[in-house]
Order: C-alpha cells, then sequence, then structure tokens
C-alpha cells in the first residue's frame, strides 16, 4: 500500500462526475505487480488481490464488486478510507510493529545486545527501561498504562522474556521482540495454500505436514500419523515466518528443539508432567499466563500438533516452522481458535476448526508460570 502511493498508483480519481479519494484502477495494479516481480503472471495478481479483499484490505469504491475484476474499475485499501476492520488483535499487532520501527529507527536505542545466563540475546530491553521509554515518548500517560500494553504485546506474542519464564513487569527483566517487523514479506505467500492442507490427507493432526523424502543435511521432524507409527520427515520449508528472514537469531533466541528417540512407539506418551483439568486451567490464581498466537500457515503447515481433549495441549512444535516462530511451545494449552472458545473440544474437532478457517490462524493459548 505504501509503495503503490509512492508510485502514484494510489491517487484521487474522478469518475462520472465524482472524486473518489485515494484510489487505484485494477488494471493499473495488475501491471504494477507483473512490473514489480510481485506477481509471476495477471492469473496470480488477481488472485492476489481478490485474497485482499476476500481479507477486508482492499474493495470496490462503491461496493459495487465482491471480486476483483482485472479491468479499469476503481479501488481502494481499507486503510485509507477507514473502513478497515481494527479488532482488538489487529489493533494490538499494529501498536506493537509502531513501536518497534520506532524503537530501531532511533539512534541510541535502548534495544540492545544483552547477556543473560551466559546466553546473549539482540535487541532486547529492560522491562523498566521501556516504561521509561514509553513514558518519555508520550506513548502512554503513566507506568501503570506501560505495563498494561507492555502485557498485551507479550500476551500477544509480539515480546517475550528472553527465557519466557515471566510475564511483563516493571523491573530489570530482560525482554525482547519476538517478531520481526521489518522481514520484507511477498504478496505471493497469501498463495502458498495448496492441496496439502486438505484435512483428509491428515486426519490425525494435520498442522505439521511435511515432505515425505528428507533432503540430505535437513533438519528432522517427528510427526505423529494417524497408523500410530512415528516417522521421520524433513522440516524444510519455503516460505515461513522465519527462513525468510536471513538469520533468525538477529531476532528470536534459539528455537525449541524436539527430541524423541528415532524408533517407531504406538500411541507415543504425552509431554503433559500430570493431567491439567479445565476447572485447574480457570481457577483464580492459578499459575497459568494467557497468550494470543498469530500463526501464518505456510505451504506445508502450521508446524505443530494438538493432542488430547478438554483442554487440548501442545504436543510438539517444528523448530523451524511457523507456530515456534509466533512463540508456541509444548505443554501449552489451546484456549481459543480464531475466536472460538475450545477448552472443551477434542483435538479432532480443533484440528476440523483450524484446517476450515483461514491460514492466518489466531490462538489463544495457556502457559504454565514456571
Amino acid at each position: 500500500r505504501l509503495r503503490l502511493h509512492d508510485g502514484k498508483l494510489i491517487k484521487d480519481r474522478r469518475y462520472h462526475l465524482r472524486t473518489y479519494p485515494n484510489c487505484f484502477v485494477a488494471k493499473e495494479l495488475t501491471d504494477w505487480l507483473i512490473d514489480h516481480k510481485e506477481a509471476p503472471d495477471r492469473e496470480s495478481a488477481i488472485r492476489l488481490m481478490q485474497k485482499l479483499m476476500d481479507h477486508y484490505i482492499i474493495h470496490h469504491v462503491c461496493d459495487e464488486h465482491s471480486d476483483y475484476k482485472d479491468a479499469k474499475l476503481l479501488y481502494r485499501f481499507r486503510k485509507d478510507d477507514g473502513t478497515f476492520p481494527l479488532s482488538k488483535d489487529v489493533k494490538v499487532f499494529m501498536r506493537g510493529q509502531s513501536l518497534y520501527e520506532k524503537l530501531v529507527s532511533v539512534e541510541e536505542s535502548i534495544l540492545k545486545v544483552r547477556e543473560e545466563n551466559s546466553v546473549k540475546y539482540q535487541r532486547t530491553f529492560l522491562g523498566s527501561e521501556m516504561i521509561d521509554w514509553l513514558i518519555q515518548e508520550g506513548e502512554v500517560e503513566n507506568r501503570q498504562e506501560a505495563v498494561e500494553l507492555g502485557r498485551a504485546l507479550l500476551e500477544h506474542g509480539i515480546i517475550q522474556h528472553v527465557s519466557n519464564r515471566h510475564h511483563f513487569f516493571d523491573s530489570d527483566i530482560l525482554y525482547q521482540f519476538w517478531i520481526n517487523f521489518r522481514r520484507r514479506r511477498r504478496l505471493t505467500e497469501l498463495l502458498n495454500e495448496n492441496s496439502s492442507r486438505a484435512l483428509s490427507e491428515s486426519p490425525d493432526s494435520p498442522f505439521c505436514l511435511r515432505k515425505l523424502n528428507p533432503e540430505p543435511g535437513n533438519t528432522s521432524f517427528l510427526s505423529v500419523q494417524t497408523n500410530k507409527e512415528i516417522k521421520v520427515v524433513s522440516a524444510v520449508r519455503r516460505s515461513s515466518i522465519t527462513s525468510l528472514s536471513g538469520n533468525s537469531n538477529a531476532y528470536f533466541s534459539a528455537p525449541p528443539t524436539l527430541v524423541f528417540p528415532p524408533v517407531a512407539e504406538c500411541n507415543p506418551k504425552s509431554v503433559l508432567k500430570r493431567p491439567v483439568t479445565n476447572e485447574e486451567l480457570l481457577s483464580p490464581g492459578a499459575p497459568y499466563v494467557k497468550k494470543t498466537l498469530t500463526i501464518v500457515g505456510d505451504a506445508v503447515g502450521w508446524g505443530f500438533v494438538v493432542r488430547g481433549g478438554r483442554p487440548c495441549h501442545i504436543q510438539a512444535v517444528d523448530p523451524g516452522g511457523p507456530a515456534a516462530a509466533a512463540g508456541m511451545k509444548v505443554c501449552q494449552f489451546v484456549f481459543s481458535v480464531n475466536g472460538v472458545y475450545v477448552l472443551h473440544l477434542d483435538y479432532q474437532t480443533i484440528s476440523s476448526l483450524i484446517m476450515t478457517g483461514p491460514r492466518t490462524l489466531v490462538m489463544e493459548v495457556m502457559e504454565a508460570i514456571e
């Protein structure tokens, strides 16, 4: 959108004696996408723009067309006319992106390389340091408001404690940004959905779909299939959050690793140390923190396995996948999926719910506070 503004493709246009502000001509945009290698051909460009329409990012200026037509019709970004639906999750995400950009753009930024327990972390900050900065920059009015903002950012998976042991506090605890907002995302990533997402191809737990022929030198990930055997399959992915960001260590701490015995095993044991009930999770003062994770699936899935029921838990996470990049860890409990409360459901129902939803998955999970 910003590039289109800079290139003057988005501008005020007159049609039938009426002026439409901040709009673009569909046919011109299709040409632009191909010329700038954002789409390989017109068909792909049309599909990309249709994706943006389906997700309420662009629309016809008079809302007379529900589909994107490669013609001399006027469309507009909803962000430019104030009709973009700003949910609480979207607002927190955009606030986090704004703060990140502001922090990495200034000299003497509070984001620095720091060490904790002999481990170095990139672009970290102290909780109290962030609060001082937020007040100084006029982002918040007082320390309490700053703490509430920090907690919202942590619960939405935007920041985290470097070893993921603490919520956000006004103290000298070390935190870092979990999301690399500066990774340039290409529009073609929207077209990575394919038939591998069909639930029928993986009725057990479809979030760890992988190529069955590992390439030499790639790490392996153990995915439990419906035949009760553990198969070693490749964890390589071509469009996950971390794979296109270069060296992920610049933005993320070392991803969690999975260690299973490399043998066939029937009905593998749960990773939970003991059963946990919904009543225990939801009781006042329970040692659990709720986090919101936004996971953008790639061509091979989301990269995690869910098990159990009432409540379901995360059984395994692909260290190189989108779920791990979003902050998912084993033993977290699934609270909601795309806004639907699921603590009372089994994993098969949750699998179906996720597979029939959008590629961008918003999950609330509950994690034990150590």
